[in-house]
């Protein structure tokens, strides 16, 4: 195993373990869920197969539904979460793909950073909650969870990124 590998199969149970054992206990105001476990989509490189990058996020969301008795909705959100982060990323950075080989998120401005934060983070929560309660009668209710919740989250997230940087805190 390679250290790259170490690292994400660290960070794959941590966020695992971190979602299911503690956030999803906590629930600020009554109804607002952080969902920490994104930060494994932000973080993984995108230089390995799209494939590859497809099923561990699905089985990274499958073991949220698990240790979550959520009956899927989880893997749901994330694959499609990751499906969607290199478009976004491509359109937010306006690269080509060729320059994808060395990027890490970490070292990307702080506007740069929310923005893919957010549009994604958002995305992820509306699939999750329209899945969850999956009746159009409910559509305030899956808006308003994905803007109350997804607020929260990308906080965290961005939090978290801007934290673990090597460089300075606010660079850029």
């Amino acid at each position: 195993m390679t250290r790259d590998t170490l690292i994400l199969a660290f960070r794959f149970v941590l966020l695992v373990l971190i979602q299911t054992l503690v956030l999803n206990h906590i629930y600020f105001f009554g109804f607002i869920n952080p969902n920490l476990y994104l930060l494994f989509i932000f973080l993984y490189p995108i230089e390995t197969k799209r494939s590859n990058f497809l099923i561990v996020s699905f089985l990274f969301g499958f073991c949220i539904d698990i240790f979550s008795n959520t009956g899927g909705v989880n893997a749901a959100a994330t694959v499609a979460t990751a499906y969607f982060s290199l478009p976004i990323l491509n359109l937010i950075l306006n690269k080509q793909d060729t320059d994808f080989k060395l990027f890490k998120l970490n070292n990307e401005p702080v506007i740069r950073i929310v923005t893919y934060v957010t549009i994604l983070t958002f995305l992820h929560h509306f699939i999750l909650f329209g899945l969850e309660y999956f009746n159009l009668k409910e559509i305030g209710t899956i808006l308003f969870k994905t803007f109350t919740s997804g607020l929260f989250t990308i906080v965290l997230i961005v939090l978290s990124i801007l934290l673990t940087r090597k460089n300075k805190f606010m660079n850029q």
